[in-house]
């Protein structure tokens, strides 16, 4: 028996395009749910509230914390979940907040921190004399250490803390330049160049990742200091010379640096004191600083090796000038890896003529 359609009176197994186009239809699926913009904002609001919350915890001042953005206020947080999980109540870090300005005046850098994964746990609040970048403006740049330094050195870094992490109690350096304010570039021609020297310590057994940071004291490289600065550094010696660079005068602290005493050097010529392969390096500053050859302070600028007493090497950054009939250097101790960083932006000794 056949059936038929009682619209169009066809068989309804030959012809179903004439039923109704809601017939046809399948089910649809339930319509998702949509943000509304009350949704939105109470959203937002709960966002801000959190925020609000979080900052309100910062141990810093009023006012410090209502200059604080967004990103400025994550980033202060998440460095002190990580310091929190390095020094948990009960533990104080060496080198924590409540570090007097007082110290840190004293110190020739500003103190750094960093988990094992090189992340950032600490920065001293002096940093901003070092780098004219407060701890909050630094933060913005990034969370770890590799975000603050010059990247052309990342992987030479990388290879420094993974040596250090692998024999805890060693002491590592590396040179960088590191990120600093644009008043600061201005004032400086750049950024600034610094020393890193640190360990990594475990700061609870078993010693694990979670428990072992990375203590560190930051330096600046001086590139040109001035005569008061120079004289107030316990790293710096002073020399006067004849035009010849024979030692007429040499201040006491040289004993503590090369282990000679002062009778001992008078009367002596610069050059025997240097290492072979600096000779020409040295020449060419002598010439420039005795005929006034060179331009600018960078002529009278050199990294040299001398001999100390005990026959070991030790590198110096030597600022010569003239003062009349005599020839006056200030001499600064270098460590080796300062002086690698120096040397390679050194110009090269040019050609006796």
């Amino acid at each position: 028996m056949t059936i038929f359609c009682s619209h169009c009176h066809r068989p309804l197994q030959a012809e179903m395009s004439c039923l109704p186009s809601r017939a046809k239809q399948a089910p649809t699926a339930p319509r998702p749910f949509r943000s509304t913009k009350s949704a939105s904002k109470a959203r937002r609001d709960q966002i801000n509230a959190e925020l609000q919350a979080l900052r309100s915890l910062l141990p810093i001042s009023a006012q410090e914390k209502e200059r604080l953005s967004y990103l400025h206020t994550m980033a202060l947080v998440c460095l002190r979940l990580r310091g929190a999980q390095l020094f948990p109540p009960g533990l104080a870090p060496p080198a924590g907040p409540a570090l007097g300005t007082e110290l840190l005046s004293l110190l020739p850098g500003f103190l750094l921190v960093l988990s094992a994964d090189s992340k950032l746990v600490y920065i001293s609040e002096n940093v901003a004399q070092v780098l004219g970048l407060s701890v909050v403006e630094l933060l913005a740049q990034g969370d770890t250490v590799f975000d603050i330094l010059d990247g052309r050195v990342g992987e030479d870094v990388h290879k420094k803390l993974l040596l250090a992490r692998e024999e805890p109690g060693r002491e590592v350096t590396f040179v960088s330049e590191m990120r600093t304010s644009k008043a600061f570039r201005l004032q400086h021609g750049g950024n600034r160049v610094v020393a890193v020297c640190g360990r990594f310590v475990a700061l609870r057994w078993p010693p694990s990742p979670s428990t072992t940071a990375f203590l560190a004291l930051c330096t600046p490289v001086v590139q040109s200091p001035t005569e008061g600065e120079a004289a107030s550094q316990d790293d710096v010696f002073q020399s006067m010379h004849l035009l010849d660079m024979t030692i007429i005068d040499v201040t006491e602290s040289v004993t503590y640096h090369l282990g000679y005493h002062r009778e001992e050097l008078v009367g002596q010529s610069w050059y025997s004191l240097l290492h072979p392969e600096d000779a020409d390096l040295a020449a060419a500053q002598h010439r420039a600083v005795a005929l006034g050859a060179g331009a600018g302070p960078a002529a009278g600028t050199a990294v040299l090796r001398v001999l100390r007493r005990d026959r070991a090497w030790t590198w110096l950054r030597v600022w010569a000038r003239r003062d009349g009939a005599c020839i006056t250097c200030t001499c600064r101790c270098l460590r080796e890896e300062e002086a690698a960083h120096l040397r390679s932006r050194q110009p090269r000794a040019a050609a006796p003529p």
